[in-house]
């Protein structure tokens, strides 16, 4: 289909109705009203039209009819759209940009963490027992929680026998920040029946003893065999309301959820068609309900209305940094010997892709290590040529892409492949990733611009609750790659930082491009839909970075419909 450039005017203060910006838009779902259109409503602040030109344009006003933008420009443009019912929204200095969309999200895993022991920033074990006891459920069963990070407290893994001492008969299980491992005392390991000649699981390994039996601490596919009791249809319908009003408030009007299964699908799809989702929530299956056959569901249909669709399966191809599980090329740096793990053998990764691509799903995989990045990126061009689809644009995605060897960056852009990757992830990592990974492979870590560089399509998120879910933290750490003290000084590896233009298109325009929805999200423009996030203050008129994390987030709309305003 032909493109076509598009440019509007505005009259900003000082501008004069200069031309700010032009962008490209695509006329077959996306045209310009009739000009004997009326607005439904007008929305006068500095609104920022975001999309993938140049230049993005900053208008004065926004006219929304239909749930979908109208126009942009001027206050005495818009003017001439209003009709006797047009309700005017004022609000002086507010930004008003494309709605941002995280990429890569668990509102699943989310809730449930606002409902379990919180362990992140702990920074010793006594604050991580202090915790478990102050917020342990009263009786006698399971103990929860998630965020635990022993980089934290020295770089030792934790064992079972430091949460012994606090709980010697209820079982405990804490994931660790990361969601890659996890942390059991001796209740629930011996519930899951562990013991020296129990082998490590194809993916996944028992940190052990100096006697051969599990330690403690599990990692990827070992975290299996713990038997938490698996939610309810109730719980899981709480946790979704839960988390998607919370991303909601914090300025998100999307969100792709990674790993669902069916029973989470049944509740989405119900809840988004009585109206009941905040969001726009694209999904990606899990490998147990693939493997389970999907319940016979086919990939949803997506248009400016959707508020839920099925899109693809989330695939893992290797572990974390935080616990070594990533797969890499060569050995840690610190942990001689040790490769990480491929949780499955390459040729499965050839097999589900074809399988999906068959079915008409997307893939999106998890791999964070520059050999687990490797081996997918073979495995999406085998199944490309297996479905004769190597031509077509089926934008697979890479979760993460952590450490890539550099040699491999331009293989995504020549097959097509999209980098999905979480700002937050490279300055919370930053202060042991050297460690883990040494200075050569740096070249390769958390690379934004040498993606960008290479033509590889980026899609921004967060990977909440792994990280925290506000967007403003991902721009932040995006722009300037330090800590909220602003730490280290430049930024860590600062030549892959990015300008705020390509932040926000990464939680914009990127993760509509990722969802092949560019058609109707990501920008602002005539045509697409009103979905909106509005800041208190524009954020390019900021002196210190700082505070952009801090700024009030307003308000939301999703297809012209108002949260907060």
């Amino acid at each position: 289909m032909a493109m076509r450039r598009r440019c509007f005017l505005s009259a900003a203060a000082g501008l004069a109705a200069l031309p700010l910006g032009c962008e490209r838009s695509a006329p077959s779902s996306a045209e310009a009203p009739s000009s004997a259109a009326r607005a439904e409503l007008l929305i006068h602040a500095r609104v920022y039209s975001g999309g993938s030109g140049p230049v993005r344009g900053v208008a004065e006003a926004l006219a929304i009819a239909g749930g979908r933008v109208l126009a942009l420009g001027s206050r005495a443009e818009l003017d001439g759209l209003r009709g006797p019912d047009t309700r005017v929204l004022e609000l002086g200095e507010a930004f008003v940009m494309p709605g941002l969309t995280d990429a890569h999200a668990h509102l699943l895993g989310l809730g449930q963490t606002r409902e379990i022991v919180d362990l992140r920033g702990a920074a010793t074990l006594d604050e991580v027992r202090a915790r478990l006891r102050a917020g342990a459920p009263p009786g006698e069963g399971w103990v929860l929680g998630r965020g635990w990070d022993q980089n934290l407290w020295g770089g030792a893994m934790p064992t079972a026998a430091e949460l012994d001492e606090s709980f010697a008969d209820r079982p405990v299980w804490l994931r660790r920040v990361d969601g890659h491992a996890g942390w059991a005392n001796t209740a629930a390991m011996e519930l899951a029946g562990l013991s020296a000649d129990t082998p490590d699981p194809e993916g996944g390994e028992f940190l052990r003893d100096e006697g051969g039996a599990p330690a403690g601490v599990l990692v990827d596919a070992a975290m299996d065999s713990i038997p938490v009791p698996e939610p309810s249809a109730e719980d899981l319908e709480r946790w979704i309301r839960t988390a998607t009003q919370e991303a909601a408030s914090l300025g998100l009007t999307g969100v792709h959820e990674m790993g669902l299964g069916g029973e989470a699908h049944r509740i989405f799809t119900r809840l988004a068609q009585a109206g009941e989702l905040p969001l726009r929530v694209h999904g990606y299956a899990s490998e147990a309900w693939w493997r389970a056959g999907l319940d016979g569901e086919q990939p949803g249909q997506v248009d400016p209305t959707t508020r839920y669709a099925l899109a693809g399966i989330k695939v893992y191809v290797d572990g974390a940094l935080g616990s070594r599980g990533a797969a890499m090329l060569a050995p840690y740096s610190d942990r001689a010997g040790h490769l990480g793990a491929l949780m499955h053998e390459p040729q499965y990764y050839v097999d589900i892709s074809t399988q999906a691509l068959e079915r008409g799903f997307q893939v999106a995989s998890h791999a964070i290590g520059d050999r687990g990045i490797r081996t997918i990126i073979e495995a999406y061009a085998a199944a490309m040529a297996a479905t004769k689809t190597a031509d077509q644009d089926r934008r697979l995605r890479i979760e993460h892409a952590q450490v890539i060897a550099p040699e491999d960056i331009p293989r995504l852009a020549e097959h097509g492949l999209i980098a999905s990757m979480q700002p937050t992830h490279a300055t919370s990592d930053m202060p042991w990733a050297p460690a883990r990974v040494g200075p050569e492979r740096l070249a390769g870590a958390y690379a934004w611009q040498r993606m960008l560089a290479a033509g590889v399509p980026l899609a921004f998120g967060s990977d909440f609750p792994v990280e925290r879910p506000s967007p403003l933290l991902g721009l932040y750490a995006a722009i300037t790659r330090q800590d909220l003290d602003g730490q280290p000084a430049g930024g860590w590896l600062p030549d892959q930082r990015v300008d705020l233009d390509q932040a926000i298109h990464g939680f914009t325009a990127g993760a509509a491009h990722a969802a092949h929805r560019e058609d109707h999200l990501g920008r602002l423009g005539p045509g697409y839909a009103a979905d909106l996030t509005v800041l208190a203050k524009d954020p390019f008129t900021l002196d210190d970075p700082r505070e952009l994390p801090e700024l009030e987030v307003l308000g939301t709309a999703v297809s012209g419909e108002l949260i907060g305003l």
